[in-house]
């Protein structure tokens, strides 16, 4: 392939995708917008139209917030790639460290994560003081965010830094097999992670306390002798001092798995209807949902190593997106930013695949508490999310991780 020739595939690709996400989020829009003076028949009675506008208000201020992030993603793409932006940092980066060092790569991720910060800072920023703000559910102060942004730079510096240099490192010494090297690093990292993110890193940004509440626990543990799971302990998170969200889950793995609750959904939901929440969660145990989506993503990222290993001394990869320099660390993230645009047509493939294991989960969960209890608990957390309950049928159908809510339920109830 010549450099224009993977110029004109990268920019019509490119021109898709775009197109293809804005013609989906004004069908949402559209969508919800005809139906926000109208309760879905099936939530009559536990949802009020006041409730029902609300969630449509959030929804189509979040699709509008989507859309300009969108376009200012694609012109920061454009500015990097064809726009020269890359190769401007890879120059400053030159004047620090020799070119062909592993320093140097580390420099041009570094540079480029900071000015990818500062670009993307007004809309994060709007996003939480403006938007979640105005529907009374961003609980995060300036001095928070701060906080975080600082916590957050050092964990890149002393866990990413040492992280970065060794792919870098791997990808230069290994040979033509590098990308096997780095495939396999790559797996065992994110074992790793699985067991020291909630040991050390979570609780840099929230505190977690043991479940106390004796009625939802005993539930709780009922629960999890029934269903032969072992967790290392019951918490609760302190997600109230950021977000009114609520939400639950589990992190690491094997005997030391921990469950982790809101203390925000705690607070809405009544002893059952957290037991009806937490066997859903644990459909998703029982199913091995985890390992086989990281069996998917290993298959994949395997395939992508490749690939780039492939592209990596091509001349026309790097000229073709704008870039004169080659190495390691340029073509990595030249991969990096293309990536989502050419695979931007499997997204439906992989909503499709979360909804089915969403469905698994609900059907283990009625066996193991009563639908009804998580019927209404999930009317509960799609109120007080303010999730609309009249998605876009084709926008759902190629995005929602989840099954909508309608579908949802009456599948529930059906059971």
């Amino acid at each position: 392939m010549t450099a224009s020739g993977f110029t004109a595939v990268f920019l019509l690709a490119l021109l898709i995708s775009v197109s293809v996400r804005v013609w989906l989020s004004l069908r949402q829009a559209s969508h919800v917008a005809r139906n926000r003076d109208r309760v879905p028949a099936a939530f009559v009675g536990s949802i009020s139209l006041t409730d029902h506008r609300k969630a449509a208000a959030y929804t189509l201020a979040k699709g509008k917030l989507g859309r300009v992030e969108l376009a200012l993603g694609t012109v920061w793409l454009l500015i990097l790639t064809l726009g020269g932006g890359l190769q401007y940092l890879h120059d400053v980066a030159t004047q620090w460290f020799e070119p062909t060092g592993l320093w140097h790569g580390v420099a041009l991720f570094g540079l480029l994560a900071a000015v990818g910060f500062i670009y993307d800072l007004p809309a994060t920023l709007y996003g939480i003081f403006k938007l979640e703000a105005r529907f009374g559910f961003n609980r995060m102060t300036p001095k928070m965010f701060v906080m975080d942004t600082l916590k957050q730079f050092a964990l890149a510096v002393v866990i990413g830094t040492p992280v970065l240099w060794a792919v870098l490192w791997l990808m230069q010494g290994m040979g033509a097999n590098w990308w096997v090297w780095v495939w396999a690093f790559w797996l065992g990292l994110n074992l790793v992670t699985m067991i020291v993110y909630p040991l050390f890193v979570a609780p840099l940004f929230n505190k977690f306390s043991p479940l106390a509440d004796e009625s939802v626990k005993a539930r709780v543990e009922a629960l999890l002798t029934r269903c032969g799971f072992r967790s290392k302990g019951l918490f609760v998170m302190d997600g109230s001092k950021r977000s009114a969200h609520g939400n639950a889950y589990f992190t690491g793995f094997g005997a030391g798995k921990r469950i982790v609750f809101f203390d925000t959904l705690l607070s809405s939901l009544k002893p059952t209807e957290v037991e009806a929440v937490l066997a859903h969660e644990l459909g998703h145990f029982k199913h091995h949902h985890l390992w086989k989506r990281i069996a998917v993503m290993g298959t994949a990222v395997l395939a992508l190593l490749w690939a780039l290993g492939s592209l990596i001394q091509q001349d026309w990869f790097y000229q073709g997106l704008g870039v004169q320099a080659h190495g390691n660390a340029v073509a990595l993230i030249l991969f990096s930013m293309v990536l989502p645009v050419l695979l931007f047509p499997l997204t439906p493939l992989t909503s499709m695949w979360s909804r089915k294991h969403e469905f698994e989960a609900d059907a283990y969960a009625c066996k193991q508490a009563d639908s009804r209890d998580l019927v209404t608990a999930l009317v509960k957390l799609y109120k007080e999310n303010a999730a609309t309950l009249t998605p876009d049928p084709l926008h759902s159908l190629f995005y929602d991780s989840h099954p909508p809510a309608s579908i949802r339920i009456a599948r529930l109830q059906g059971q």
